[in-house]
């Protein structure tokens, strides 16, 4: 992944929450965990925020969403850090694309600010972020409670914001379910969780509430998906995505960088993840979706391009 040096960042929408203690509980009362290996021999998890939306949506809990969940782009409001949040000024160095080529921290906003550009032009204008990513160590308040570094990155369809606990990838990703270390992999991570947020837009959500929690081919399961092929299309259109004034923010993607996407798909699903904490693949058990349905997926959003290819929830079968 090359970044334009020339290019100019914007990190309005990137903050970092700095260090936090406690955490409480996260959204709605309740909620499902993904079962990883820990380096202890245990059973830790990644809490997933998506599903604990749709379980609340399924039971009536409100979650602060307001009208229908987001059914539309335009209905997109999010909440901005309150100021006990506002912790470091992490991103003030990234500057321009040079930048981002050098420091991990920067090719965050980069990516950020090029997923913002893409789906911006991709829903028609009608996609005002205002907070899209915050980074914390330790602990956060989010509007869908308080999360731990335990909960690995999540999008919160409350206040429409992705968390990230950048030792995920070092301590769980790589240490814990044997992910490679790979410049792409992050990448991916972000463009997934921006994923979910593109689905909370649209209102396939609400639609995922509507087909279980678990399951290789429930709701979750095709939200995930969902999320995955958005990565993908976002990945297919990268080097299209420009900054304020016009600079092309990637000058390229290399075939690279996709096997690193591929291979994180893999990590991260629900049979490998099974297989790697000692248990027996349960299928009724998923809630992400298998390692071969997550490269599916994201291969149809990179190989096609097109947003309606990424429709999980009209198939048969995903």
């Amino acid at each position: 992944m090359r970044f334009n040096p020339k290019a100019r960042l914007d990190t309005s929408r990137v903050n970092d929450a700095g260090s936090g203690g406690g955490g409480g509980g996260l959204g709605g009362g309740g909620g499902m965990r993904l079962p990883i290996p820990t380096g202890k021999g245990g059973i830790g998890g990644i809490v997933v925020l998506v599903v604990i939306f749709l379980i609340a949506k399924a039971l009536g809990v409100d979650l602060g969403l307001g009208g229908d969940g987001g059914s539309t782009a335009s209905a997109y409001s999010p909440a901005r850090l309150g100021d006990a949040q506002q912790g470091s000024d992490r991103y003030a160095g990234c500057k321009t694309g040079a930048d981002a080529q050098d420091n991990p921290d920067c090719a965050r906003v980069a990516v950020e600010n090029s997923l913002t550009d893409y789906w911006d032009s991709e829903l028609g204008g009608k996609f005002h972020p205002e907070e899209a990513v915050v980074t914390f160590s330790g602990s956060v308040n989010t509007g869908c409670g308080g999360a731990t570094s335990d909960v690995g990155p999540f999008y919160c369809p409350s206040d429409e914001t992705i968390y990230l606990d950048t030792t995920f990838f070092r301590d769980v990703y790589e240490g814990q379910l044997g992910g490679k270390d790979a410049p792409f992999v992050e990448a991916y991570v972000l463009a997934h969780e921006y994923g979910h947020h593109i689905s909370n837009l649209l209102g396939f959500m609400t639609e995922a509430s509507r087909r279980g929690q678990q399951g290789p081919q429930s709701g979750s399961v095709r939200l995930e998906l969902q999320a995955d092929c958005y990565a993908g299309l976002w990945a297919n259109h990268a080097t299209s995505t420009e900054d304020a004034s016009g600079e092309k923010l990637l000058l390229g993607l290399t075939d690279q960088d996709i096997a690193e996407a591929l291979d994180a798909a893999k990590t991260v699903g629900d049979d490998y993840i099974q297989k790697r904490s000692g248990g027996r693949v349960d299928e009724e058990g998923w809630t992400h979706g298998s390692s071969a349905q997550r490269q599916k997926w994201f291969n149809i959003g990179y190989e096609k391009g097109d947003l309606d290819a990424c429709d999980t929830f009209s198939v048969d079968r995903v």
